[in-house]
């Protein structure tokens, strides 16, 4: 998990999962439209998995 992909998930979770898949991106995108602060820890979780 790089710095840039640190930032990037805190700024605009769903950009920072892009090449995870596409359920990946659709989960991010849809607890970022509930609330900011779940979509930015899903983002989190899932860069941090190998």
């Amino acid at each position: 998990m790089s710095l840039f992909r640190v930032i990037l998930a805190i700024l605009f979770p769903p950009l920072s999962v892009i090449d995870k898949g596409c359920g990946s991106v659709l989960i991010v995108f849809l607890l970022t439209l509930a609330g900011w602060v779940p979509g930015v820890i899903a983002a989190l979780v899932i860069l941090n998995k190998n």
